[in-house]
């Protein structure tokens, strides 16, 4: 370990600092958009909004225009957090009876994730408009001529993108619109180093600048996008565009060891990291040590608990009364603590009763010389999304409405103009009121986890904000799932490299079934703000083609 300053062989670079403004992304190129924007006296927030223009652009196998977003702003002037949801809703025309009989015709059980009926309307441009009214300096145009510079000119596709685009293109192949939007001659996925240019979405990105978010939701465009759904057999019509609008939503949080983690409220899964964190407080984390046998099974064990919950509980609020209060209380929190045991490995997970009685995406983050922070995630959900890429417009749709349940008696049974479940959460962590660090980790199921081992690697193990992502991770998968699947065999743990043989045995002897696996442990970006002397710290996913940078 003697080849890293830092003593961790794990670690892979040292933090950005800078005071002025930071930006922290999955793409190089983004991340100097969002600079130059800030340098033009942008807020984070115009920032954020540029970033994720481009990268709509340049990473199409998590993000656009296709998709929904999620916020949490720390807005310096008020000294306090906001939070929006810019989720999408399904068709307000069709009932659940309509859903089962239009999948009944095609043998399916469950939404499928491609193809017409798993597309909700899109959140993202009305999140967009929405944050820029109340956050925003610089005019709108302004912010969006980046991206539309770089769709019209071009970039060179980065080396992690360029591998996920070619794994998309197979599936989606067959529908309406994908290959003329998404390849090369209609034939391929761009390859690593090729330029790629979008003329259409510049086009359509023109249109958003002088229309604003009118020009998505009503009129010719969302004419010609509703027109190509029902053709292709989904529900959506022009007034559930028109009807949509994004919601400014209470942040949630947990004090863990004296940091407040904030989450945003469902439909997103935001609040199984802060039950997750609930229950490790109650051990010696510290204690137990970094990258421990016992470290990782009692993660893993929390985790199960958490997504125990997640599972039945986590929907739509508007339609489901979400018990929140007994979620994120302590005293809940200590009773999960008591069903884990310490050498054994649950194979399934029954929650407490009495509480029901009451692929892919992009992270980022911004902050501005003004002290402003923005954490922002977005996403088409499962790669390049439903597959559907309506003519001429350079984007497709996301395929979250694949994420319902259809069982009745479920909180998060489909149902008309009600949003899915949602797997994309930013986080903030602040401290006697003050802002610390935005940040977020993409990559579907793996992100409540992620969120959680980042913040016991910061907060518990003392890492510094870049190897608390370096960090090797742990993910579980196989558990109960909002779309009505149970665990019943205590589900999977994969480990990433750098877990030591005698964790593994250890692990194994507890009864964890361990797998060795790649490119699900997420992609982590965060901005940490020095609350003496308002110096920001930038951190980037090495595991992507990100970069942090600042001035």
């Amino acid at each position: 370990m003697a080849d890293r300053i830092s003593g961790k062989a794990f670690a892979t670079r040292s933090e950005v600092l800078a005071q002025h403004g930071m930006v922290a992304s999955s793409q190089p190129i983004a991340t100097q958009v969002g600079l130059q924007i800030l340098r033009e006296g942008g807020s984070a927030m115009d920032a954020a909004i540029a970033v994720n223009a481009c990268l709509g652009l340049m990473e199409p196998t998590g993000c656009g225009i296709g998709g929904d977003l999620f916020a949490i702003v720390w807005d310096a002037k008020s000294q306090s957090l906001h939070g929006l949801n810019g989720s999408g809703r399904s068709a307000r025309s069709a009932s659940l009876d309509d859903m089962r009989s239009a999948l009944g015709k095609t043998g399916q059980e469950h939404i499928p994730m491609l193809g017409p009926l798993s597309v909700s309307v899109p959140g993202c441009v009305d999140g967009w408009f929405t944050l820029h009214e109340k956050f925003g300096h610089l005019p709108f145009e302004r912010v969006l001529a980046p991206a539309i510079e770089y769709a019209e000119s071009g970039f060179p596709v980065s080396e992690v993108i360029a591998y996920y685009w070619n794994k998309s293109i197979e599936l989606r192949a067959s529908f309406p619109g994908f290959l003329d939007t998404f390849t090369v001659d209609g034939e391929r996925a761009p390859a690593k180093g090729e330029v790629w240019r979008n003329p259409a979405l510049a086009e359509t990105y023109r249109l958003l600048a002088r229309e604003g978010r009118d020009g998505f939701y009503t009129g010719k465009l969302a004419r010609e996008m509703a027109g190509f759904l029902e053709a292709s057999g989904s529900f959506l019509r022009e007034e559930d565009f028109a009807g949509h609008r994004s919601e400014w939503v209470d942040p949630i949080s947990t004090n863990y060891r004296g940091y407040d983690i904030w989450e945003l409220p469902p439909n997103g899964q935001g609040l199984a990291a802060l039950q997750m964190l609930n229950i490790l407080e109650g051990y010696d984390l510290a204690g137990m040590g970094f990258g421990s046998a016992e470290f990782v099974h009692l993660f893993v064990e929390a985790k199960k608990q958490a997504f125990a919950d997640r599972a039945r509980c986590y929907a739509d609020p508007h339609f489901f009364d979400v018990p929140l209060e007994r979620l994120l209380s302590k005293e809940y929190a200590a009773s999960q603590r008591r069903q884990i045991m310490m050498d054994k490995a649950a194979p399934s997970v029954i929650p407490d009763p009495e509480v029901l009685k009451r692929g892919d995406t992009v992270y980022f983050c911004t902050a501005d010389s003004e002290g402003n922070m923005v954490s922002f995630i977005q996403s088409n959900y499962w790669g390049i999304g439903s597959g559907l890429c309506p003519p001429g417009l350079g984007f497709g749709f996301q395929n979250r409405g694949a994420s319902f349940a259809l069982d009745p008696s479920h909180a998060n049974v489909y149902a008309p103009g009600k949003r899915p479940f949602h797997t994309i959460i930013p986080a903030f962590i602040t401290r006697e009121g003050k802002p610390l660090c935005a940040f977020g980790v993409m990559g579907g199921d793996t992100q409540p986890q992620a969120h959680a081992q980042i913040v016991c690697h910061l907060v518990d193990f003392k890492l510094g904000l870049q190897e608390a992502g370096d960090a090797p991770r742990v993910v579980h998968s196989g558990d109960s799932n909002p779309r009505g699947g149970l665990m019943e065999n205590g589900g999977i743990v994969v480990l990433e490299t750098g877990f030591s043989p005698e964790v593994i045995d250890s692990l194994k002897d507890r009864g964890h079934c361990l797998e060795a696996g790649s490119g699900q442990f997420g992609g982590y970006q965060a901005i940490w703000r020095n609350p003496e002397t308002g110096v920001y710290a930038g951190a980037s996913e090495s595991r992507k083609d990100g970069q942090a940078a600042g001035y």
